[in-house]
C-alpha cells in the first residue's frame, strides 16, 4: 500500500511547512507544478501527503517532515478515518509496549506481510489483556471502525481470563463467578486486509515510539485527535478526575459505565493488581479507551461497547469503586424499556432524571461498603421530580456527601457541577448524616479554571474529618454535616448552598477591612504611575521597518503557538494575554514539543483586532506558548523588548496589519512596523512603555478590588455580618 493513500489539507500543508495557510493558497495560485487535488470539497480540497512532501522539498521549502508531523497527517488522512488508524496505532503500540522483539520480526519485509503477520503477533497480546473474546478475528460491517466488532455484539461468549478471575468476595453470593460478562467487546483482533491500508502509518508509529515510548506516542496521537475534534467528546479534567479518585479510596476493582476517553479510570488506577472495567455507548471511544488504559497501566482491562443503562455489559461485577461522569439532561435513557429493572432500589426515576438512574445504576454495582462518586449537574439535587428517590437514598445512608465544586470545573464550564459520593449501605444507619460542601469560592477567574490545590485540600479535608469517628466540626460557608432528618421535607433540597451557614461575622469584617485598605494602596499606586504629557508639540517621523524584515535579518525570532505540550506545563493562552493573567491554559496529554516563553519575549494575540502585546516576565517565562499567538524573541543586541512592545500596541500599526473576515479580524504580525532607533533610545521609549504597563495592570487590580468591595459589602448588609452604619 502505498503512502500516498494519506491525504493532507491545505492547514494541514501549512503546518508542514511552517507557514500560514495564505501562503499555501499562494503556491496553488503561483506555481503551475502545485499537486492537484485527490479529495475533499472545492472550498476544503485535499492533497496526497506523498506528492505534498515531494514538492515543499523541491521547492526548498521543506528539508524534512518531522516525524511526529508525518505521523499525525498519516493518521489524520487514513483512508478508513483517524479513529480507525488511531486504534490500529494503539495496537500496534501495545505490542511493542508488552512484546517490543516480536515487531522487529513482524516488521521485516513489504507491508503484505506485515499485514498477514500482525494478526498473529496481536493475538498473543489480546488473549492475556483482554480476554479470549477480543483476539477473535471477526471483521466489523463496511463502514464501522474496526474497534467495534458488530458481528458478535449479541451472540459473543463472555471472556474468561482465569489468571484474571476476581476473588469470591467481590461476587454477592460467594460463587465464584466472571467478574464482567462483557456481549459487547470494545476490541476486536484487526484483519490482514484490514491493517494492509494502516502498513505505513504502522510503521511511522513504530518508528516514534522508539523515539518517544509506546505510552508517549499514544498519548500524543489521542491528544492530537482529541483537540482537533473538540465538539465530539466531552473530556474529564484531570485535575477533577484524581480528586474524584481519592474521593472514592482504594480499590481493587473499578467501574465506569460511561468511561469517555478514560480519565477517571487512569486517575484510579494506582496498582498492578487492579481490575478496570469500562463501557461506554460509543464504540470509538469505548476501543480507544480500553488500549489506553492497557497502555497506561499493567491493570486488567474490562472494555465495553452499549449504553450501560439499557445494555449493561457487567451485570454481575460488584466493584469497590464506581466513578462516572454520566452524560446530563438525556430524555431517551430507557425510561420506557426499563420501568421493570431492578436496580431501581431506591425509587424509578421519572424521563426528566436519567441522572438518578446512573446513580442507582452505579449503586447496583457497588459491593456493600464500596464507594461511588458521580459528576452531577446542581439540577439533580433540587428538582422535585426526583425528591422522593432523594430522600430514600439519604434515609438508608446511601447517600453521604454532595459537594459543589466552583464554575468551570468541568463542561459546561458555565456552572457550577456537584460531586455525589455515594457508599452500597451494608446496614440501615442508627442517626444517618451528609456532608455537604461548597468549595465555589475558589473559582478562577476567567477561563483559568478554579484553584484545584484550594479545592482539593478543603473537600478532602472535610470528607476525611466527616468519616472519622466523633463529631464533625462545622466550617462556616464551606462544610457542614448534616442530620439526614433535617432534609426531608417536601423538597428534600440537597443543594449546599441552601445548607451551608455563612461566614462568621468577624472573618467577613476582617476580610472586607483587607480588601479595602489593598484597594486604597492600589489606587494611591495608580495616582503615582500615571505618565506625564508629552511636551513635543508635532508628532516625530522615524524609518520603519517591520517585523518580517527584522525576523529575515535575524534581529528577533518568530515562532507561532500550537497544540503541543505536556499535560504538567501551563499554557499561556490569548485570554491570558488579552486580560493580564497569569497562564492559565491546559495541553492534552502528548510529548509533542511546545513553544516555551523565556522572560523579554513579546507575545502577541493574532485573532480579535486588539492592540495588544505583553512582555514576558520571571514569573510568567517557561510557560507554553497556547494556539491563535505568536512569540517574538528579540536579540537583545538589537531590540529592546519593551520598546518592541510598545510600538506594537499602536492603534494605526495594528490597523494596517490586519485582515477582516466576515466575523473575525486577524492580524499579520509580520507587517507590524517599528521605528528604526538607535538601542538607547529604544530603552528610553521601552522604560515609559514599561511604566504604562504597570499602569495598566493596576488599574486592572483596582477594578477586581472594587467589585470584591461591592460584592462582600452587599453579602455582609444581606446576612447581618456587617452594620449599615
Amino acid at each position: 500500500m502505498q503512502d500516498n493513500a494519506t491525504e493532507v489539507t491545505a492547514a494541514g500543508i501549512a503546518r508542514l511547512a511552517g507557514v500560514g495557510r495564505a501562503a499555501v493558497s499562494n503556491w496553488r495560485r503561483r506555481h503551475a507544478d502545485f499537486p492537484r487535488p485527490v479529495g475533499g470539497t472545492e472550498t476544503s480540497p485535499s492533497f496526497a501527503l506523498a506528492e505534498v512532501e515531494s514538492w515543499l522539498r523541491k521547492q526548498g521549502k521543506l528539508a524534512e517532515v518531522p516525524l511526529r508531523e508525518r505521523v499525525w497527517q498519516q493518521l489524520s488522512g487514513h483512508p478508513e478515518g483517524p479513529v480507525t488508524a488511531l486504534t490500529h496505532a494503539g495496537c500496534l503500540l501495545l505490542l511493542i509496549h508488552d512484546r517490543p522483539t516480536v515487531w522487529l520480526e513482524v516488521s521485516a519485509g513489504s507491508d503484505e506481510r506485515l499485514s498477514k503477520m500482525l494478526p498473529g503477533a496481536l493475538r498473543e497480546v489480546f488473549t492475556p489483556r483482554f480476554g479470549p473474546e477480543s483476539a477473535m478475528n471477526n471483521a466489523p460491517a463496511v463502514n464501522t471502525p474496526p474497534a467495534v466488532n458488530t458481528a458478535d455484539v449479541v451472540n459473543a461468549a463472555p471472556p474468561v481470563s482465569v489468571a484474571h478471575a476476581p476473588s469470591d468476595a467481590h461476587t454477592p453470593s460467594g460463587v465464584h463467578t466472571p467478574s464482567a460478562v462483557n456481549t459487547h467487546p470494545a476490541l476486536h483482533l484487526p484483519t490482514g486486509p484490514e491493517l494492509l491500508p494502516s502498513a505505513p502509518l504502522l510503521r511511522g508509529v513504530a518508528e516514534l515510539a522508539a523515539e518517544l515510548g509506546a505510552r508517549q506516542t499514544f498519548e500524543f496521537l489521542l491528544g492530537r485527535h482529541l483537540d482537533a475534534n473538540p465538539r465530539q467528546y466531552t473530556l474529564t479534567p484531570a485535575d477533577l478526575a484524581a480528586l474524584m479518585a481519592d474521593l472514592a479510596g482504594p480499590a481493587r476493582t473499578v467501574l465506569d459505565p460511561a468511561c469517555g476517553t478514560g480519565a477517571l479510570l487512569r486517575a484510579a488506577a494506582t496498582r498492578p493488581d487492579q481490575e478496570l472495567h469500562a463501557q461506554d455507548s460509543a464504540p470509538e471511544l469505548a476501543a480507544l479507551t480500553t488500549l489506553r488504559l492497557a497502555l497506561q497501566t499493567w491493570s486488567t482491562v474490562h472494555g465495553a461497547v452499549g449504553d450501560s443503562l439499557r445494555t449493561d455489559a457487567h451485570p454481575r461485577l460488584r466493584a469497590d469503586a464506581v466513578l462516572c461522569h454520566p452524560p446530563f439532561n438525556e430524555r431517551n435513557w430507557g425510561h420506557d424499556e426499563l420501568a421493570y429493572d431492578p436496580r431501581w432500589e431506591y425509587g424509578f426515576p421519572a424521563r426528566t432524571e436519567s441522572e438518578l438512574a446512573w446513580v442507582q445504576h452505579a449503586l447496583a454495582r457497588l459491593k456493600d461498603g464500596g464507594a461511588g462518586v458521580l459528576l452531577m449537574p446542581p439540577a439533580a439535587a433540587s428538582r422535585r421530580s426526583g425528591r422522593r428517590i432523594r430522600a430514600d437514598l439519604l434515609r438508608r445512608g446511601a447517600l453521604r456527601a454532595v459537594i459543589a465544586l466552583p464554575v468551570g470545573a468541568a463542561p459546561p464550564y458555565n456552572i457550577p457541577l456537584h460531586l455525589w459520593v455515594l457508599r452500597r449501605p451494608e446496614k440501615a444507619p442508627a442517626q444517618p448524616e451528609v456532608l455537604l460542601v461548597d468549595v465555589g469560592q475558589f473559582a478562577g477567574e476567567g477561563r483559568g479554571g478554579p484553584d484545584w490545590r484550594a479545592v482539593r485540600e478543603a473537600v478532602l479535608d472535610a470528607w476525611q474529618a466527616f468519616g472519622r469517628p466523633g463529631r464533625f466540626t462545622e466550617r462556616p460557608g464551606l462544610a457542614r454535616a448534616l442530620p439526614v432528618i433535617e432534609l426531608l421535607d417536601d423538597d428534600v433540597d440537597l443543594a449546599p448552598a441552601r445548607h451551608l451557614p455563612p461566614p462568621t461575622a468577624a472573618d467577613g469584617a476582617e476580610q472586607l477591612t483587607a480588601v479595602r485598605e489593598h484597594l486604597g494602596e492600589t489606587l494611591r499606586l495608580t495616582t503615582d504611575l500615571t505618565p506625564p504629557r508629552a511636551d513635543a508639540a508635532h508628532p516625530a517621523r522615524w524609518p520603519l521597518t517591520t517585523i518580517g524584515e527584522l525576523a529575515r535579518g535575524g534581529a528577533l525570532m518568530l515562532r507561532t503557538g500550537g497544540n503541543g505540550g505536556h499535560a504538567r506545563v501551563p499554557v499561556l493562552t490569548d485570554h491570558d494575554v488579552l486580560f493580564g493573567a497569569d497562564p492559565s491554559g491546559t495541553l492534552p496529554e502528548s510529548e509533542e514539543e511546545a513553544v516555551l516563553t523565556e522572560p523579554g519575549d513579546v507575545v502577541v494575540p493574532v485573532l480579535g483586532g486588539g492592540s495588544v502585546a505583553r512582555v514576558i516576565d520571571a514569573t510568567t517565562g517557561g510557560a507554553a506558548l497556547g494556539r491563535n499567538l505568536v512569540l517574538l524573541r528579540p536579540d537583545p543586541a538589537a531590540l529592546d523588548p519593551w520598546f518592541l512592545a510598545g510600538f506594537l500596541r499602536g492603534t494605526a500599526n495594528n490597523r494596517q496589519a490586519s485582515s477582516y473576515a466576515s466575523t473575525a479580524t486577524r492580524l499579520d504580525v509580520r507587517r507590524l512596523q517599528l521605528p528604526r532607533l538607535p538601542l538607547d533610545e529604544q530603552r528610553r521609549y521601552g522604560e515609559r512603555f514599561r511604566v504604562l504597563d504597570e499602569f495598566e495592570r493596576a488599574l486592572r487590580r483596582a477594578g477586581r478590588l472594587g467589585e470584591q468591595l461591592v460584592r462582600g459589602m452587599y453579602d455582609g448588609l444581606t446576612d447581618g455580618t456587617v452594620a449599615p452604619d
